[in-house]
């Protein structure tokens, strides 16, 4: 079974079994967690959700991607500022998709 669920301000196409990078959850590792803004699951369309789908997963576990370099330069007026930045993620495998 097939599904497109929203979260954190992404939509996410999944299938069970699926292994997921998204936006940090306040979920500890090992517990399972629930996304019940199901888009499309089973080739239904919600409106804009599905009204009692709900697709379950568990974290796997939490961290951090590779640095990303934000450099700001202005050619002839000195300027020049180096920033890092590592954007936090949870990993999740999708265990199962309820349509109903």
């Amino acid at each position: 079974m097939k599904a497109v669920i929203e979260t954190g301000g992404k939509q996410y196409y999944v299938e069970e079994g699926t292994v997921l990078y998204i936006e940090k959850l306040d979920v500890e590792a090992g517990k399972t967690v629930t996304f019940d803004k199901v888009l499309m699951a089973n080739g239904k369309i919600g409106q804009p959700y599905l009204a009692g789908c709900e697709v379950t997963g568990e974290v796997v576990k939490h961290g951090k991607t590779k640095k990303t370099i934000v450099y700001k330069y202005n050619q002839k007026k000195n300027y020049r500022r180096k920033q890092g930045h590592r954007q936090p993620y949870t990993k999740v495998e999708i265990k199962s998709i309820k349509v109903k």
